[in-house]
């Protein structure tokens, strides 16, 4: 499963201590003090047989089910199934062809079967039960990642929402597929399935496995029966049923097909065409082949996440779902594809025995994201998104979170930041640390091992060391089974004398714990590199090392992979010197940011090597020279270099942040092209090109609106809506300020630009007070945690005390704008 909000790390953290926690007494926690074990195996599953058919008006579904078990060692006379919120009509022991009655209890979670005998180990047997589901009526709780748990989703069951479809998904993880099915609901469990489901003729359906049979019924149904054949956990079983269009692809002899709603069928492949691509990367990598009989996505509207690894059966939620102007910036969730892709190896072939041990899934599934772009687009995409993962995490406030956890308040907890970007950055420095070749082996022989079964952290472990020949508990014990992360200061010296440099390494973390690990130190003398491997141990660390003249540069962590907040003591030039002869994705940007933030440390060789940065061969570098630009005065000799990106960069995004930064110039010789630049393919380009223009010709910008809107997504409508506040008038206050109260941390980042914009159109005093207070309010608030936040709208507070004065010359409303204008400086001061 991907979690989408893991990329808004930062604003998490500033929310989560924004809003003032309640005071939590004992009688509140008492998760502290439950050890979360594996699940009991009493009974093992066998075989699950499904036969169900929906009500469409109800939002229920009638099912009957045979379950095939086995006791797992010791022998029983009674069964346990999850089964929440369903009427139970039938519970029996099927024998010789006939349904024996069974007496059993329910309590609406449990159904507690009394077989009729004693079953050993070696007994098979199957009990068949008739049941209603009724997912609606179900109460339970989500988390941030699965924010709801009900199992099974009527989405607009009786056609009564204008322009959304009517369809069914179920979502499993992490024990929501007893709301559906009778089963043994935890991920320690493995079966075959058969599902057989009774939808109208007009839909398609998708489950798990292959389809087998289709039988069209007398009263406009059709049932289809979908049979997989290899085992796997219940968490994974998955139905849906949908008006889709099925596009049809290929990975060797086996199906890959694409379930979307049909108004994205000619763009399905640019979504999803990678697919067969990765499966072979991902064969590779492992050395095992796709396991499974198919693979099919199916997108869901109203999704409760980003996506889930259903095995054969990945569903995405319907953000994939993009058109060719939305593709023209790039799949901006090709990492969603291949994330649940690879779960199919980690996850699904090999699934967690428990949710504390949730890394053997999840952060392999965030690594893969990894390994995919440094293999289909270069080191500088992967290296790009390893780093970015790794500021996910730490940002996210979870220092005292172990990896492997078996303390938590519910399981759908295990679903953050640690489990997946601090689990994919751990195997990241694994993979540095014993080699590639040693690390996809070790892979290989850890899913050879467990196939088709359940693993925790310690057979990774073990298979790990099987192939190495070492001992690897003190990596595991540091950063699987503990927490936290280094905060190193880095400091340097030479002594010209003694021809010795010196590198001063100190752990600074809060905590007292010390973290042992390797580092590469990279020491230059010309051109000329030579790496050095250090052990850190102790808080403090020195290390000394011969070196004829004083270096160009020493370069920690060479190949910056260390999951570490770093604090370097450089200089500018050593940083330029960095980016030109370090040279990966880490050394540019590191180099970039500091030049943009010590600007005054020497203005004339910053402006010069941000000048250079502008050519970067990689796009995101260009991409965080041109943003870091933003919101400072534009140096003329870079406007060329702007305006060249803006024209012609080949990233699409990279042209749209350039028209932006142009913007800031506010020159009226750029109105024809920002003008063009709204008709452009992009919708990226379209919205700043909008939003630009504006800023030179308001009324124009405003007389585009109306073309605009017929065909306005993402950037484009974002900018599409600001663009509108410069319509609105004092008559809107109410809801505008409304909107702006009610709206929660995350969408005031972006709603306070947008307020202080339409407070231009203001007249009236008290609304201006009141909105520019409230927008103050929250950016101070926001300082603590996003001071550039806070910069940018003191920014735009300065661009509406231009706008007001600008307007003193046409309103007759003189006084009320003086008034505003006088609120204004004072707040700026």
């Amino acid at each position: 499963m991907i979690k989408y909000v893991l990329t808004a790390c930062a604003l998490a953290s500033f929310a989560a201590v924004a809003q003032e926690p309640a005071k939590k007494t004992r009688q509140e926690e008492p998760w502290k003090k439950q050890y979360r074990a594996t699940a009991l195996k009493t009974n093992d599953l066998v075989h699950t047989k499904l036969d169900v058919r929906f009500d469409y008006d109800k939002a229920y579904m009638y099912g009957k089910a045979w379950i095939t078990l086995h006791p797992h060692f010791y022998t029983t006379d009674s069964l346990i199934l999850d089964a929440k919120g369903m009427n139970i009509n039938t519970v029996a022991l099927v024998q010789n062809g006939t349904n024996k009655p069974l007496a059993y209890r329910y309590d609406s979670l449990e159904l507690h079967i009394a077989l009729d005998k004693q079953y050993t180990a070696a007994d098979n047997y199957t009990v068949y039960i008739d049941y209603v589901s009724k997912p609606n009526e179900l109460k339970a709780e989500g988390s941030a990642a699965i924010t709801d748990a009900k199992g099974l989703y009527f989405i607009n069951p009786k056609g009564e929402e204008k322009n959304k479809p009517t369809q069914i998904w179920t979502q499993g993880e992490t024990e929501a597929t007893s709301a559906w099915c009778p089963t043994i609901d935890h991920p320690n469990q493995k079966t075959t399935e058969e599902i057989t489901m009774t939808v109208p003729d007009k839909y398609v359906t998708l489950s798990n496995g292959l389809l087998t049979a289709q039988k069209k019924n007398t009263d406009g149904t059709r049932s289809d029966t979908w049979k997989m054949t290899q085992p796997h956990a219940p968490y994974l079983f998955f139905m849906g049923v949908g008006d889709f269009a099925v596009i049809k692809d290929k990975y060797k002899d086996k199906d890959v097909w694409y379930y979307v709603e049909k108004e994205y069928a000619p763009t399905a492949k640019g979504i999803f065409g990678l697919t067969p691509e990765m499966m072979a990367f991902y064969g590779r990598i492992t050395g095992i082949d796709y396991p499974w009989a198919k693979y099919s996505q199916m997108t869901g509207r109203d999704y409760v996440s980003g996506a889930m690894e259903n095995t054969t059966a990945t569903l995405h939620t319907d953000k994939l779902q993009q058109n060719a102007r939305q593709l023209a910036d790039g799949n901006k969730y090709e990492e969603y594809v291949a994330h649940e892709l690879f779960h199919q190896w980690f996850g699904d072939l090999v699934t967690a025995e428990s949710w504390s041990n949730l890394t053997v899934n999840e952060s392999f599934a965030n690594y893969s994201e990894t390994m995919w772009k440094e293999f289909k687009y270069g080191k500088d995409e992967g290296a790009e998104q390893n780093y970015d993962d790794m500021q996910g995490y730490l940002h996210s406030g979870s220092d005292n979170k172990d990896l492997v956890r078996f303390y938590y308040r519910t399981h759908e907890d295990m679903f953050d930041a640690v489990s997946y970007n601090k689990g994919g950055r751990i195997l990241h420095m694994l993979r540095h640390y014993i080699g590639d070749s040693a690390f996809f082996k070790s892979l290989n022989l850890y899913l050879t091992q467990n196939k088709f079964k359940s693993a925790e952290t310690h057979q990774l472990r073990m298979a790990f060391e099987e192939i190495t020949g070492q001992d690897l508990n003190w990596y595991f014990n540091q950063w699987y089974y503990g927490s936290g992360h280094p905060h190193l200061d880095i400091s340097y010296n030479y002594n010209d004398t003694a021809k010795k440099a010196t590198v001063y390494i100190t752990q600074m973390q809060v905590s007292n714990k010390v973290f042992r690990m390797p580092v590469d130190i990279d020491i230059y003398n010309g051109t000329l590199k030579k790496r050095y491997t250090v052990w850190i141990s102790n808080k403090a660390d020195t290390f000394s090392f011969a070196v004829p003249a004083k270096p160009e540069l020493i370069n920690v962590d060479g190949d910056k992979i260390l999951l570490a907040l770093k604090e370097e003591h450089k200089t500018l030039a050593e940083y330029i010197y960095q980016y030109k002869y370090a040279g990966n994705y880490v050394d540019r940007r590191e180099a970039v940011e500091y030049a943009l933030e010590h600007m005054d440390e020497n203005p004339k060789e910053a402006i010069a090597f941000i000048a250079q940065a502008l050519n970067d061969s990689y796009a995101g570098i260009r991409n965080i020279v041109i943003k870091g630009l933003i919101g400072n005065p534009l140096d003329e000799t870079l406007v060329p270099k702007v305006e060249k990106i803006a024209k012609s960069d080949v990233k699409r995004t990279n042209r749209a942040a350039a028209i932006s930064l142009l913007s800031t110039l506010q020159r009226p010789t750029d109105e024809a092209f920002f003008l063009k630049a709204t008709t452009d393919s992009s919708y990226s380009v379209a919205g700043a090109g909008l939003l630009a223009l504006a800023e030179v010709n308001e009324a124009k910008a405003i007389a585009q609106l109306n073309f605009l809107k017929k065909d306005a997504r993402d950037n484009l409508e974002d900018a599409v809506e600001k663009i509108e506040v410069f319509t609105l008038t004092d008559s809107h206050f109410d809801s505008m300020y409304q909107a702006f109260s009610s709206a929660t941390m995350y969408e005031k980042f972006e709603q306070g630009f947008t307020f202080l914009a339409y407070l231009s159109k203001v007249e009236d005093t008290e609304h201006f007070k009141t909105g520019l207070n409230a927008v103050s309010a929250f950016s101070r608030q926001a300082a603590a945690f996003a001071p550039k936040y806070r910069t940018a709208i003191l920014k735009d507070m300065q661009k509406l005390l231009k706008r007001k004065k600008a307007a003193l010359t046409q309103t007759s409303n003189k006084q009320a704008v003086e008034a505003e204008i006088k609120l204004l400086e004072e707040k700026l001061k």
